[in-house]
């Protein structure tokens, strides 16, 4: 029995239709190395077949499910199946590569498929039946947390230079141990192709690289090795970061990618920017990381002051700027000032300033810069006043507002 087949009734429908009358099909890659090393069953599923794009259609078809040609040109057509989407691949074989990119051409060699793939552990194959197919010794490598290149890594790393940082990616996440020594030593002396990627592509892996769970010892690694400053266009602050990833489990909180993004590599508005056109970040994104430049939260800071600064930045900013202030700070993960500075932006609920323009309307403003003015003015006198919300305080705000 397949055990990824379990509660996928739309996937048994895809492998029934491609897996017969002189096809082939196989689940392939993370859905089955990620069941192998007992990291439960990924909601994505990939197949690989021996029919061609237009079979795996017509099949589709035929067997009441909808194909949708998503990678047609890389032999890629996804079929939905009860409401889930399934890769479909065709085996393929490099022609030519460019470090960028492959010319393909269409095979029917499980072996040279498998051979294409980067690392060993993403070339492993489950048959509709159950049976492991491993024709690198991926299974080996997995279950050990060896991320290991599939032949020659010089060779595999000039097909395409995001494998140089898809090692680290895949180490951060998987590895167990040191970095393959073999394979450290490609990214080396490839490290020149890392100026060829497109930038989405680099945003992509670097994005992923940093929540991993070795995040923070595998980019001490790469900027060991002199990998990380090329990828970021500038010196990584790589202490904050693994600082800043304990500061997270201390506190219980997740990983976020661009608050770990700006302790690594943001002190000012200028290097967001940079990361901004470097790693084509969203205008969000970017924008997020420019939150981050300027003075910062502490605990030094009365609770009318702690709460005036959550209240003038937004919840978000507020936190992230107190994350990495915390981790910066040198402070134990147990200092009770840090961490209630930490959770205070979860923990307190944001007032919302309740005079409005209609108050000063009626207290014969017209609407203009004056009662722009005069708002404003209200709004610092509410904040600086621990944001009451008593009728007698705020008229008397209102009143002091009026100029």
């Amino acid at each position: 029995m397949n055990p990824l087949l379990e509660g996928r009734p739309g996937l048994a429908r895809v492998l029934d239709a491609l897996d017969r009358d002189g096809e082939e099909a196989r689940i392939v890659g993370g859905a089955v190395r990620d069941w192998l090393t007992g990291r439960g069953v990924r909601s994505d599923v990939d197949v690989a077949t021996t029919a061609l794009p237009e079979e795996v259609t017509r099949r589709a078809v035929a067997a009441g499910l909808k194909p949708v040609p998503t990678g047609i040109e890389h032999g890629t057509v996804t079929v939905i199946a009860e409401g889930e989407p399934y890769e479909v691949t065709t085996l393929r074989e490099d022609v030519e590569t460019d470090g960028r990119r492959a010319r393909v051409v269409f095979g029917r060699s499980w072996p040279h498929d498998a051979g294409r793939r980067d690392f060993t552990m993403n070339a492993l194959y489950l048959t509709r039946t159950g049976e492991l197919v491993d024709l690198v010794d991926g299974a080996a490598d997995a279950k050990a947390g060896r991320v290991r290149f599939i032949g020659d890594p010089d060779v595999r790393i000039r097909e395409d230079y995001l494998r140089i940082l898809r090692l680290f990616r895949f180490h951060a996440a998987y590895g167990r141990g040191p970095l393959d020594a073999a394979a450290l030593a490609a990214a080396v002396r490839n490290r020149d192709g890392l100026g060829r990627l497109s930038r989405e592509r680099v945003r992509a892996e670097m994005m992923k690289l940093i929540v991993a769970p070795r995040a923070a010892e595998t980019l001490a690694q790469m900027d060991a090795a002199g990998l990380l400053a090329p990828v970021l266009g500038r010196a990584g602050d790589v202490a904050t970061f693994s600082r800043l990833t304990e500061v997270e489990t201390a506190l219980g909180m997740a990983p976020d990618a661009v608050r770990r993004l700006g302790a690594l590599a943001v002190r000012s508005e200028e290097d967001a920017e940079a990361l901004r056109e470097g790693l084509r970040l969203s205008n969000a994104e970017a924008e997020r990381l420019a939150a981050l430049a300027g003075p910062a939260p502490a605990p030094a800071m009365c609770e009318k002051g702690q709460k005036a600064f959550l209240y003038r930045m937004g919840r978000e900013a507020f936190q992230d700027r107190a994350l990495i202030a915390f981790a910066r700070s040198g402070a134990a993960l147990d200092d009770a000032g840090w961490r209630d500075l930490a959770v205070l932006a979860a923990g307190w609920p944001l007032p919302v300033f309740p005079l409005k323009a209609a108050d000063f309307i009626a207290r014969g403003l017209t609407p203009g810069p004056a009662l722009g003015a005069a708002l404003k003015r209200a709004e610092e006198a509410w904040i600086e006043a621990g944001f009451p919300m008593g009728a007698e305080a705020l008229e008397g705000i209102a009143r002091g507002a009026m100029g």
